[in-house]
């Protein structure tokens, strides 16, 4: 796979997990309610997220309310909140980042060395949302798993892991890949290929005056 179409691949795929990141943190389920062993199944299902919790009955009918305090909050939905408002935020600038430092593009051009040192800048931001975004998820379904196997849980109380983690999780996978992918546009290779072709323009130029010379000097001894 050549330079412009592996940059391309890693900015589809880095874009494709910024997306399901995004809608991994608006989702509501990040966990459900379970109805493991014991449990009584009842017509309201419960979800909850990082910004609202939500109860869907039987009938379809689903009701959704924000939390009412930040403060109040358990500490890992605050930390998941703040790692993946900072995941995206890592995530928007790499898309700009990276749309100017690759080769597909006219910007910055003229000089491809910088041009690739900023493809990898915009990789180094995506592989940072991809470990902002698994950091945020991991954390939180540690938590669920706890409290599931915690003795004081009562049973009809317990959670589980929702759809939302499960995007999560491969939002995280696609944004390192694709940061890897642009990563590897390694600027020395580059460098290396301008400075061979600075050293062979002198010999090149030198050619005509030698042989001018030669050549006098062969009508002189004639």
């Amino acid at each position: 796979m050549g330079g412009g179409a592996r940059e391309l691949a890693g900015y589809l795929a880095a874009l494709g997990g910024w997306v399901a990141a995004l809608a991994a943190a608006a989702l509501p389920q990040w966990r459900q309610s379970s109805y493991a062993g014991d449990a009584i199944i009842t017509a309201v299902g419960l979800h909850e997220g990082l910004w609202m919790s939500c109860a869907a009955q039987s009938t379809g009918q689903v009701q959704c309310r924000l939390h009412d305090s930040l403060l109040s909050l358990d500490v890992h939905i605050q930390t998941s909140r703040a790692l993946m408002v900072i995941s995206l935020l890592l995530g928007f600038f790499g898309i700009i980042v990276s749309v100017v430092g690759m080769k597909c593009t006219k910007v910055g051009e003229d000089d491809p060395v910088t041009k690739s040192r900023i493809a990898v800048a915009g990789g180094v931001l995506f592989i940072l949302c991809g470990l902002c975004t698994l950091a945020a998820v991991s954390l939180y379904a540690t938590q669920v798993t706890y409290e599931f196997f915690s003795a004081s849980t009562p049973i009809n109380a317990r959670y589980e892991f929702g759809s939302a983690l499960f995007v999560g999780w491969g939002a995280a996978s696609l944004t390192v890949l694709g940061g890897s992918l642009l990563c590897c546009s390694c600027p020395a290779k580059e460098r290396q290929g301008q400075q061979y072709y600075r050293q062979s323009q002198p010999s090149t130029a030198r050619e005509p005056h030698v042989k001018i010379s030669s050549a006098i000097r062969g009508e002189q001894c004639l």
